[in-house]
């Protein structure tokens, strides 16, 4: 079922449902800007290979260019077509994924690269909930960084997020989301785990290999 809601600069808002969710997917592929539920907030996404749409992004959120955005992916196996594991990091990824936990990885995909605008590394994680994946089921890959203006409050509540985000296209509503808080941000480099954002999983909890 698809909601128009009014007041709201004409933004569809769909339910997550199948109808909702091959919605959602369609605008993505078209270029389309996204706000959907994730295990942590809601967060703001498109399709990363699109440049024009991630500079679109940029510009909704009010975020630096310096800042790059993270990635999500649907699963370790669509993860690896776009960066590189070792077998340490594997292990980590195996254990935590789908899960709160982001880890900067090197890069093997040029077009993404470009589109990205990085330099040889990308956030990325494998989001644990039910809506996200049935759409990055759909899309693979998408811009997942939070739904709202940078350097302010996430939102889990959707009716809070659809008054204070504008001018992007598709509005999944997932309900209130209940999590502990926002990813933790790993980066890996000779097997030494640097945590550069603790969030809902600790360093403790990561080094219980």
């Amino acid at each position: 079922m698809v909601i128009k809601e009014k007041n709201e600069e004409e933004v569809l808002k769909v339910i997550c449902n199948q109808a909702g969710i091959e919605k959602a997917a369609k605008i993505i592929k078209d270029g389309g800007i996204v706000v959907f539920p994730t295990d942590t907030v809601y967060g703001i996404g498109c399709n990363p290979y699109n440049k024009n749409s991630v500079e679109k992004i940029y510009k909704i959120k009010s975020r630096n260019i310096s800042k790059s955005v993270p990635v999500l992916a649907y699963s370790i196996k669509t993860a690896e077509k776009i960066v590189h594991f070792d077998e340490f990091t594997k292990r980590i990824v195996e254990k935590f994924w789908p899960g709160q936990l982001t880890v900067v990885l090197k890069v093997i995909d040029e077009e993404i690269k470009k589109s990205l605008n990085l330099d040889d590394k990308i956030a990325i994680r494998v989001p644990n909930h039910k809506c996200t994946l049935e759409l990055l089921e759909k899309c693979e890959f998408l811009v997942g960084t939070s739904a709202n203006i940078s350097g302010n409050t996430s939102f889990t509540n959707p009716e809070e997020c659809l008054k204070n985000l504008h001018d992007y296209d598709i509005f999944v509503d997932g309900g209130t989301i209940t999590s502990d808080g926002e990813s933790t941000i790993i980066e890996i480099e000779n097997e030494k785990i640097k945590i550069l954002r603790e969030g809902s999983i600790t360093k403790e909890e990561i080094l219980k290999l």
